[in-house]
């Protein structure tokens, strides 16, 4: 795909640091109307209060009633936050979801906070806004630390793929830097933005039978390969909490998860270039993942046998994902 050298925002001098906020939280299983409560609570609490909260209810006629006699034609506790509760107009799953949303949303930011990453802290939004004072920067968000609801961290559980339960993981930036993409559930964008390549369901090769993970991944790498001087900011101090779920706790998800990332990164890398697709992949394979194997190890040799645990696993998640890749470019399109 050609590069446009045409900056996103046209003008610098006169490019506006961006002063409202409209944030997306998407929800679709309606167990999780706890969560959904305190991601709305802890926008509320915000030091700099959204303008607009956008619920967007994807396919379920009774969280979509709940939402709407919980919160259609409230406010934040300052009064000053709206929050609309809109439907996903289009096909299930997230990529619709939040296009739907953006539609609904008219601040200069538009960011996306999971309704299971329930807590951003109280100056998420304020420091977000701050990173914004660049006018070369196109997106901004943060990690997501893991609630592991009320349990601990399983011992076999290797922090490089923090990943695998929709957290951060070891290899992320421990302070702010340029990234290639952001994390789906802690992730903002200016505006024109989307104006100017569209939503996350945009630039897809094919139709799935099931919705696709990933799509954030593939967004940012359309916004690089458009404007390739619009900068990602990564910023670990916007981490949200994100609850993990106890199924999330299987050693049976997390291979399912491999073995599903894998397939998501053949066909991002299949729709945006193979390159661009995989250059941070590839990084993290050659140094971040070896790392972990040789700490792994080196703990157990030391009498910890979690460690032994630990490598064992970063090696079949690396088997597993990479089967999935083999798998996903194989894969015939579905008519």
């Amino acid at each position: 795909m050609a590069a446009v050298t045409t900056p996103l925002i046209q003008d610098h001098a006169s490019a506006h640091r961006p002063a409202t906020v409209s944030v997306i939280v998407c929800a679709h299983f309606e167990e999780r109307w706890d969560d959904i409560a305190r991601a709305i609570t802890s926008l509320s609490q915000q030091s700099h209060v959204p303008d607009q909260v956008v619920l967007v209810i994807d396919h379920n006629d009774d969280l979509l009633e709940w939402a709407a006699d919980t919160y259609s034609g409230r406010f934040g506790e300052s009064g000053e936050m709206r929050i609309d509760v809109v439907v996903n107009t289009e096909k299930l799953g997230l990529a619709g979801a939040r296009d739907s949303g953006v539609d609904w949303c008219d601040g200069d930011v538009v960011a996306f906070l999971d309704n299971d990453a329930s807590v951003a802290n109280p100056d998420w939004i304020a420091m977000m806004l701050a990173s914004y004072a660049d006018s070369d920067v196109a997106g901004v968000g943060g990690g997501a630390m893991p609630n592991w609801s009320g349990a601990e961290q399983p011992e076999w559980f290797p922090s490089e793929f923090g990943w695998v339960v929709g957290c951060s993981y070891l290899g992320l930036p421990s302070q702010a830097a340029e990234v290639r993409n952001l994390i789906g559930c802690n992730m903002s964008f200016r505006r024109e933005v989307f104006e100017a390549i569209g939503g996350f369901s945009a630039g897809a090769e094919r139709p799935e039978r099931r919705p696709v993970r990933g799509r954030e991944t593939e967004y940012c790498i359309r916004l690089h390969q458009r404007f390739p001087d619009a900068r990602l900011v990564f910023d670990p101090r916007l981490d949200v909490v994100h609850r993990v779920s106890p199924d999330r706790r299987e050693f049976r998800y997390f291979r399912s998860r491999c073995w599903a990332q894998g397939k998501a990164k053949a066909l991002v890398a299949r729709n945006v270039g193979t390159h661009d697709g995989l250059a941070a992949e590839r990084a993290y394979a050659r140094k971040v993942l070896p790392m972990g194997v040789a700490r792994g190890v080196g703990e157990g040799l030391r009498g910890q046998s979690s460690g032994f645990r630990r490598a064992g696993a970063i090696m079949l998640g690396l088997a597993w994902a990479t089967a999935g890749y083999a798998r996903g470019r194989v894969a015939r399109p579905v008519a």
